[in-house]
């Protein structure tokens, strides 16, 4: 897991820790000492942690003009046990919407397994966004954890179809994903 790098074909468009208003700005990533775990794997050091133990992310892209991101998870999704939507709704979403993003697009293909709890923070997430006219949209999500997913219908409170399972983001334009999604959306 250690290889496993952030999406950064983007870094040229937009970069979270120069980004004065990034729950991230300012912080400084080194290439080399692998710091950070996912159980017993190192992962690579340009994840960021959100305090969960077992789910880390990076926010590829941030747009305040059109009011929308792009955040890459990486690692298990344990609410179940670690409460880790609390960890990124509080630290990140909270954090963002604060600096007037409502549209959100996670990039789920890193997320190796989902393990749910209730779904109070998503709901609470989607009534922070929807009052904004936001959204929330899950791309590629692995077939299984999309199954944990459905168990405790996320689909009320999240954007995820079928034409979304297996979306071809990599080498898109941000700014043509968020379009194309935003399309979608109804």
């Amino acid at each position: 897991m250690h290889d496993i790098e952030p999406y950064h074909q983007w870094r040229d468009l937009y970069v979270a820790s120069d980004d004065e208003k990034s729950p991230f700005y300012g912080k400084n990533y080194s290439e080399f000492q692998f710091s950070q775990k996912i159980y017993n794997y190192y992962i690579h050091p340009q994840w960021d942690h959100i305090g969960s133990p077992t789910l880390y992310m990076k926010l590829l892209f941030t747009d305040y003009e059109n009011k929308y991101c792009i955040i890459e998870l990486l690692g298990e999704w344990n609410d179940c046990i670690n409460n880790d939507i609390m960890f990124l709704k509080r630290e990140i979403v909270d954090h963002l919407i604060d600096m007037g993003i409502c549209k959100f697009i996670v990039l789920c293909d890193l997320v190796l397994n989902f393990h749910s709890a209730d779904d109070c923070y998503y709901q609470e997430w989607f009534e922070d966004v929807d009052e904004r006219d936001g959204w929330i949209c899950f791309i590629n999500p692995r077939e299984h954890v999309l199954q944990e997913m459905n168990t405790v219908h996320l689909a009320n409170y999240v954007l995820i179809r079928e034409d979304l399972l297996d979306l071809q983001w990599r080498g898109v334009n941000p700014k043509h994903l968020f379009a194309l999604l935003n399309e979608k959306r109804d």
